[in-house]
């Protein structure tokens, strides 16, 4: 397979906010590149530990080779971040100084056309598993999926404001031919979108981002596991969440608005009769987003949000 160059998104601000010590135990669910584990693990030394996962079989291997000078600190697990608890449970792990997410899809993946995540790569199939063993396909949303649930997905997920007309369309089309490849769905929605709305970037955006949410899970169970990352954090530790869509970030800010709030009981009540404690301070009131020199060098990093938690 071709190399691919993965540029971490965020990569100072994010393992910065780590506050990151020599003997530390830390989690980064979203190995990918493994930007922001070969950080942790060079600030953590001589004796720091990493527990990193990710579903993407060529993800685990380059970046076993990325990270051999830290051999016998680091543990890979195939594994999807959201069995959080089930994984630090089979390592006897009971708490982490600190734990990193970057949510959005590594550069590499994006840049390998044979699997079908940008609608740039024309000739491509629209495949868009990260795990490539898993059997669900963006192939198989758009031949198989009925009219209300994809014009549901584009809706919800893309937040697509032409997902009726698009639904529409490919359901038109698939009644003469499969919809297999990248440029298959992008003349689909090139016709189905008005013209004078093609304009604000490319038409085929926002649902090939709904696809790709669909096909991998990526908004479901999202909330809970950052609540269970956040109560395994030991006192001080932190959490450093990085989304590229508002969909993800919205789930990220409620899961660290509702660990941060005291009593949710109806204020008429003379006490307090929840019981509930504030369990986290947030360190970014307001998201840090890319700097100007970052956003020069990788323009993957505009859409980028990276907010930060501190278990109390």
């Amino acid at each position: 397979m071709e190399e691919y160059k993965h540029v971490s998104v965020l990569l100072k601000e994010s393992v910065d906010g780590l506050n990151v010590k020599n003997g530390g135990i830390y989690f980064d669910g979203t190995l990918g590149g493994g930007g922001h584990s070969y950080e942790i693990l060079k600030r953590s030394s001589p004796n720091g530990k990493l527990v990193a996962t990710d579903l993407d079989d060529y993800a685990i291997e380059r970046a076993k080779d990325r990270l051999k000078k830290f051999d016998g600190r680091f543990t890979i697990v195939k594994d999807n971040f959201k069995n959080f608890n089930e994984i630090k449970n089979n390592l006897g792990i009971d708490a982490f100084d600190g734990i990193i997410l970057d949510l959005g899809v590594s550069s590499f993946q994006l840049d390998d056309k044979d699997r079908g995540f940008s609608y740039l790569a024309e000739e491509k199939e629209l495949d868009m598993r990260m795990d490539r063993g898993s059997s669900l396909t963006a192939r198989t949303i758009l031949n198989e999926y009925p009219e209300k649930e994809i014009k549901r997905i584009l809706s919800e997920y893309g937040e697509e404001r032409f997902a009726d007309r698009i639904a529409r369309a490919i359901v038109e089309t698939r009644k003469n031919h499969p919809i297999n490849t990248v440029g298959e769905l992008n003349e689909i929605i090139r016709k189905a979108v008005p013209v004078k709305f093609q304009h604000d970037g490319h038409p085929s955006k926002r649902t090939f981002q709904a696809l790709r949410i669909e096909v991998n899970g990526e908004l479901e169970g999202l909330y809970q596991t950052l609540v269970d990352m956040m109560r395994s954090l030991k006192s001080g530790g932190r959490i450093s969440v990085i989304s590229f869509h508002s969909l993800e970030d919205r789930i990220v800010k409620n899961a660290f608005r509702d660990l941060n709030t005291d009593c949710i009981c109806d204020k008429s009540l003379p006490v307090c009769v929840c019981g509930k404690k504030k369990e986290v301070e947030i360190i970014t009131r307001h998201p840090i987003t890319a700097s100007e020199k970052e956003l020069e060098e990788n323009g993957r990093s505009a859409s980028a949000k990276l907010r930060i938690a501190e278990r109390i």
